[in-house]
């Protein structure tokens, strides 16, 4: 009785260790990381367009605005042309200051919860002249 006792306490461990062992990988195996993207204000030819002027993220993505040629920009979103029509996430993604030199840069990170959609923003100073872009965020 003792050798069938002490058997099945040493199973049980064996099998308690495996599941301890097999769960670990479950819970520390890497997680999708969230990107960074980068959009230059201002093209490499000199035209007041972003490049890319468009571009498909994941929630959780980050987007470094890089101030590249015919400078005063800044990066506003439009508050009606977001998926939830939300102004205060359309205002928490803009960067309203203007960038002066080139080569200054800015990050906006989108929400982990941000509604998928289209999300249209532009330039302030250059809206006028067609500098407008927009990020999907696919969820």
């Amino acid at each position: 009785m003792k050798l069938m006792t002490a058997s099945w306490r040493r199973l049980t461990l064996t099998v308690l260790t495996v599941i301890l062992v097999v769960s670990s990988f479950a819970v520390f195996s890497p997680t999708a990381s969230a990107e960074t993207y980068t959009i230059k204000l201002g093209s490499d030819k000199g035209m007041l367009q972003f490049q890319p002027k468009a571009l498909t993220i994941k929630p959780g993505d980050t987007i470094e605005w890089v101030n590249n040629k015919v400078p005063p920009h800044n990066v506003v979103f439009d508050k009606a042309k977001n998926p939830a029509k939300n102004a205060a996430l359309a205002q928490s993604l803009s960067y309203k200051q203007l960038l002066m030199s080139p080569g200054q840069k800015q990050r906006t990170t989108f929400p982990a919860d941000a509604p998928s959609g289209d999300y249209t923003f532009y330039c302030e100073p250059h809206r006028g002249a067609g500098m407008i872009g927009k990020i999907t965020v696919a969820g």
